[in-house]
């Protein structure tokens, strides 16, 4: 796959360290429903990534971490250029309130809001996490994408599924790892890899023929318990598809250490 492309490329006021600034979003971005929009994976890690790079309204407080991550989809994002823009909305001593945004063609087309907490020792008192996956290595790998769905960014992920598949419907459960850089020249961040992932949940546990129906998602939110670490992040995700175009999907998180936080997505689902 040395082919693919990572997914955004730097352009000029990019290259520094702050985490704004304008992209071009490559072919590896874009998503199995259309050819010429992006997968909300890719852009969803670069708002991360954005977050990440945030300077803490007081820098004699303690470290903060990202807690919850909320993304919302404004409209279809395409590829091409993009520009991202992050604050602090809310600052504090040990809690923040941070936002981000994308545009494209002066349209917005994400818009991110996340709580940073301050990082204190619980270890004596952490209880209630899931009980961890089965190592990737016990996964089974299958192709990046069955029948229907377009080439891009499916391509770009190496899965190993421990239950369903992406043309099975029903709950899913696998391991997937990116074979491409977030931002070119970067290693991206475990909690970038993981906004990357996270967004798969309805497609990993889609109950419905993706040639037949579009089951797409308006938002993505993540809860973290701990921050994960490595490069393999996991899913166990589940659909539920209601009776009037609405539609749910819940995923449980991990990397190779366990259990590390949780995965929300609302749908609209329309036959094509």
């Amino acid at each position: 796959m040395s082919e693919l492309e990572p997914y955004y490329l730097p352009l000029g006021d990019a290259c520094g360290g702050s985490g704004t600034g304008r992209f071009h979003a490559t072919f590896s971005t874009t998503g199995p429903w259309f050819a010429d929009a992006q997968h909300v994976g890719p852009p969803s890690a670069l708002l991360v990534r954005a977050l990440e790079r945030c300077a803490p309204s007081r820098p004699d407080g303690p470290q903060l971490q990202l807690s919850r991550i909320t993304v919302e989809v404004l409209g279809p994002v395409p590829a091409g250029e993009i520009e991202v823009q992050a604050g602090v909305e809310r600052s504090g001593r040990t809690i923040e309130m941070l936002g981000a945004e994308m545009t494209a063609g002066g349209r917005a087309v994400l818009r991110a809001r996340a709580w940073r907490l301050a990082a204190t020792d619980t270890a004596t008192a952490a209880v209630g996490e899931a009980a961890p996956l089965p190592p990737p290595s016990e996964g089974t790998p299958r192709p990046a994408r069955p029948d229907g769905w377009l080439p891009g960014f499916m391509d770009t992920l190496e899965w190993r599924w421990l239950r369903g598949w992406l043309a099975e419907p029903g709950p899913g459960t696998a391991w997937a790892r990116q074979r491409v850089p977030l931002v070119d020249g970067e290693k991206p961040s475990p909690l970038q890899r993981l906004a990357v992932v996270a967004d798969s949940a309805n497609g990993a546990a889609a109950r419905l023929d993706i040639r037949e129906w579009l089951f797409v998602n308006t938002e993505l939110t993540l809860h973290l318990h701990r921050p994960p670490v490595g490069e393999w992040i996991g899913l166990d995700a589940a659909t539920v598809v209601g009776p009037s175009g609405l539609g749910t999907v819940s995923a449980l998180l991990f990397d190779e250490h366990g259990h590390t936080g949780q995965a929300a997505q609302n749908l609209t689902v329309r036959r094509r």
